[in-house]
């Protein structure tokens, strides 16, 4: 993200938070919320940036002492604040190219095993068992909304939420089905099997949506009802 890019940001909260200001922006509950959310989105965008922007110039600072003293334990403070900030970084990249319609939304994933039965219903609550923790890891809320246990092992289908912002951004390239080969472990001969997982991935719609249609692409259709006479003998 550029100067110009943390400029609009900037300028764009700045015209948000003026609508806060005016008489009736309380009144619409809807409204209130969605430009509450969309501040406080921009608010996380611009402090993570100047947060990222003022270590840079403090591991210039940093590297000028370490070149003139020549100290060896402030050289490998440099080093590890360097690859921290490097991590940092490439988060932050990452965040900046989910601008999609729905990334900042809530994910909602569904996962389902396919043809194999045990071997695919166990791989099928790995998958479960591995995005659970991702969504530990970045510190996002989980939400179980259904979930149905295997016969045997693993699981038959699972549905659940991950809460936090731009989880559907991040979940929405697991959509798919996903393979797994390995030596089953329910296989008394210890064959090699093939299994298979589909995810679904959606994001979570709010009410504040927007649906427009375009005149052009409605066909109405009139139908006029015909009279019957009825016959009497």
């Amino acid at each position: 993200m550029n100067l110009f890019d943390i400029d609009r940001l900037e300028r764009e909260q700045k015209e948000l938070e003026n609508k806060t200001t005016e008489s009736e922006f309380w009144n619409d509950s809807k409204n209130s919320t969605k430009v509450l959310s969309q501040i406080k989105s921009i608010k996380i965008k611009t402090t993570e940036y100047n947060q990222i922007k003022n270590e840079i110039t403090n591991l210039q600072e940093l590297t000028e002492l370490v070149e003139i003293e020549e100290d060896v334990e402030m050289a490998k403070e440099l080093i590890k604040n360097t690859v921290k900030l490097q991590k940092e970084m490439e988060k932050f990249e990452i965040t900046t190219f989910l601008s999609g319609k729905y990334d900042i939304n809530n994910s909602i994933v569904t996962i389902h095993p396919g043809a194999g039965g045990t071997e695919s219903q166990d791989w099928a609550e790995m998958l479960y068992r591995m995005y659970t923790r991702w969504a530990a890891k970045n510190n996002y809320q989980v939400k179980e909304l259904d979930y149905l246990e295997g016969e045997e092992a693993g699981l038959k289908s699972v549905t659940f939420e991950i809460i936090g912002e731009n989880a559907y951004g991040y979940m929405k390239s697991e959509m798919g089905v996903h393979r797994l080969v390995r030596i089953s472990p329910f296989d008394s001969g210890g064959r090699r099997h093939t299994s298979f997982a589909s995810v679904e991935v959606l994001p979570e719609i709010t009410d504040d949506i927007e649906i427009e249609i375009n005149p052009d692409d409605l066909r109405v259709d009139t139908y006029r009802a015909s009279r019957c006479r009825r016959a009497t003998y």
